[in-house]
């Protein structure tokens, strides 16, 4: 995807530089951008969507309605905080997924950053340099997954950490 936008607005119409470069700042950085959360924030849109549809004709939002509860008080109280669980959990693995693609979108857009530094770091067999960036992203998604399980504490409250029951 990050080729064909270089490709058709890079340098078919000249809209957008093909490559980046830091002279031209924010300009030569929106192909970059766009091609990397652009299949994201489409799949956040449908199953945010699926989600809220679901959540909507179940017998809890009749509930609310036969209690009195419409429009931006229902959708925000009772609709999206059963709709928030589903979504976290499918947003935290597309996440991870932005780091990841942000080191082939830095190699094809000519960007210096992580994702350059590691295919050097392969090519002349720098193990250490791998590992070590190996680990660092392990670390983040480790730490991603971590922010997700307190936020479900946060956004549902029947949803708690506590301690194990010793039987």
């Amino acid at each position: 995807f990050a080729l064909a936008l270089s490709y058709q607005f890079g340098f078919k119409l000249k809209w957008f530089p093909m490559l980046y470069s830091t002279s031209r700042g924010f300009y030569s950085s929106i192909l970059p951008s766009v091609s990397l959360c652009m299949f994201t924030l489409a799949s956040i849109a449908r199953f945010t969507r699926t989600e809220m549809l679901e959540s909507l004709s179940s017998e809890y939002m009749e509930l609310a309605e036969s209690k009195g509860v419409y429009g931006f008080k229902l959708i925000w109280r009772h609709a999206l905080r059963n709709t928030l669980i589903p979504i976290i959990t499918v947003l935290a693995p597309l996440i991870v997924d932005l780091m990841t693609g942000s080191l082939v979108v830095e190699k094809i857009f000519a960007i210096p950053g992580v994702g350059s530094l590691l295919v050097t770091a392969i090519t002349s067999n720098d193990y250490n340099v791998v590992i070590s960036l190996s680990f660092i992203y392990s670390a983040m998604y480790i730490g991603i997954m971590l922010v997700v399980d307190i936020l479900y504490g946060i956004i549902d409250p029947r949803i708690r950490l506590s301690e194990a029951v010793n039987e």
